[in-house]
């Protein structure tokens, strides 16, 4: 069973208070960028895994999507995401993602915005997924990016100049990193980029598009302290289709 660490007090009180979560899709930098990717939503059924608060399920709604599955392993962001919503075809269910199955070819998009390196088995889910998905289905999701996470002490340094430096150590040793974000000991599961893709790829999937999503510099000029994300990516956006 993958961490469950969404349900915990502490993690969850200062989870709920940044943007992304105060001002919805509008408060994700990268938002933009996976909008770019994703397809036309019209009489599409979609699922959201880790969905949240169901900012994206209720968006993709509004798009035309005819149903949305929400799922995540979370109590406390499926009953956010069920108050929030007033839709009977949004539907929001409890779901370890580490041990999930789907029914066969019962949806057109799957999407995911930064979960998946909160699961150990990716290769697992993405055939899952691969399945569950109609022929010529969607999949966009977003993870953190390998650069970022891939250091057991990921945070920012200095160079020699003075310039902010991320730090990419033991890339090409996989597995667990524990970080402290909002809790102490939050378990993520490093992969390098090529894992990923190739995992995707072994389970039938095209790669159709990638983004290593980096600021504009119109959002940069809204907001200043976006300009760091320039030095390294933080968020890897993935498209691929059946």
């Amino acid at each position: 069973m993958a961490q469950n660490i969404y349900d915990n007090p502490d993690f969850f009180s200062g989870y709920s208070q940044i943007p992304r979560q105060v001002h919805g899709l509008d408060g994700a930098p990268e938002w933009h960028a996976i909008r770019a990717l994703l397809p036309d939503l019209e009489g599409k059924r979609v699922v959201d895994l880790g969905c949240g608060f169901g900012w994206a399920s209720r968006w993709m709604r509004d798009q035309g999507a005819t149903s949305v599955l929400g799922l995540d392993l979370s109590q406390n962001m499926i009953e956010q995401a069920e108050a929030k919503t007033v839709d009977a075809a949004i539907k929001y269910r409890i779901a370890d993602l580490d041990t999930l199955e789907l029914p066969e070819k019962a949806f057109d998009l799957a999407y995911s915005a930064l979960t998946f390196h909160y699961i150990e088995d990716f290769g697992r889910l993405v055939r899952v997924i691969h399945q569950a998905l109609v022929p010529d289905g969607r999949f966009v999701f977003t993870i953190e990016h390998p650069i970022f996470m891939a250091a057991a002490h990921a945070h920012w340094t200095r160079d020699e100049d003075g310039r902010k430096t991320w730090p990419v150590n033991g890339y090409s040793v996989e597995g667990e990193r524990r970080t402290h974000w909002f809790a102490e000991g939050v378990l993520k599961y490093h992969r390098t980029l090529s894992t990923t893709l190739n995992a995707l790829i072994d389970a039938g999937f095209e790669i159709r598009q990638l983004d290593e999503f980096a600021p504009t510099p119109e959002q940069i000029e809204q907001m200043p302290q976006l300009a760091e994300e320039l030095e390294r990516p933080m968020i890897l956006i993935v498209s691929a289709s059946t």
